[in-house]
């Protein structure tokens, strides 16, 4: 099942950052947000990414065409140019999708249906961090019979919040300030959720697409109460970097 990460935003609260390189490639303990998100798919062997691009998208790009020398120990044979790696390196297929600079997150996804393709598959934020079981997310997405599944994550927040009902969602409001759960990324969509995204820039998959799953009874949510935080700010970024240091690597199932 192929995976889908979300990096096409420009992170605008974080310029201390972004004014340099997109919000996925965010360094926590020496590697990239993006990197950290993989290495919890690829825990659960889920090892086939596709990377929806947009602002600075040949930043990400260029990070994984280096990534092999940059990070293994390795010979040169400086007569032919050629290296031979003397570590492993993490058995990834990467898709890079360059979806436009300005395009919202539904209209991303539509962008790169063909890419996608007939089969389920997963997709989260690209500055999103959990102990999430991918396992059990994709088992219950399977025995919901939903469309679509979106992990739900008890909080106070600006983000999206649902209210559920026998593990369907009822009501899906974005960006509101009330308690309730709101959405934790990680989503797993069967191909039916092309159905309602519009082939158009401004599509956002928060709003109208997610808010017709819910009308139809098509949105399940799965409860995540273990670790989970995105980072939206640079402040956001400087305390998951401290909570790596000090050895607090919640998200870290790998």
């Amino acid at each position: 099942m192929k995976v889908v990460l979300l990096c096409g935003g420009k992170g605008s609260r974080m310029k201390e950052i972004t004014d340099d390189v997109p919000k996925p490639l965010a360094m926590i303990g020496g590697k990239p947000i993006l990197w950290h998100i993989m290495k919890i798919y690829a825990h659960y062997g889920f090892n086939e990414f596709i990377l929806l691009l947009g602002y600075k998208g040949e930043k990400i790009k260029e990070y994984f065409m280096d990534y092999a020398w940059k990070n293994n120990n390795f010979v040169l044979d400086t007569e032919t140019g050629n290296y031979e790696l003397l570590d492993q390196p993490e058995k990834w297929k990467i898709t890079f999708i360059d979806t436009g600079i300005e395009t919202m997150t539904g209209g991303r996804i539509k962008k790169a249906q063909t890419y996608i393709g007939g089969e389920p598959f997963m997709l989260t934020y690209g500055d999103g961090l959990a102990d999430i079981d991918i396992s059990k997310l994709l088992d219950y997405h399977k025995r919901s019979g939903c469309i679509a599944t979106v992990t739900g994550v008890p909080k106070i927040s600006q983000y999206g919040t649902m209210v559920v009902e026998n593990g369907i969602v009822q009501t899906f409001q974005e960006k509101s300030q009330k308690e309730g759960i709101i959405n934790g990324g990680f989503f797993v969509f069967n191909s039916e959720v092309f159905d309602y995204l519009e082939n158009d820039s401004d599509c956002i998959l928060e709003q109208k697409p997610l808010g017709k799953l819910t009308g139809a009874r098509q949105l399940s949510i799965y409860l995540h109460e273990g670790f989970w935080t995105a980072m939206d700010t640079y402040k956001d970024i400087l305390a998951v970097n401290e909570m790596w240091e000090n050895g607090n690597r919640k998200w870290k199932v790998w």
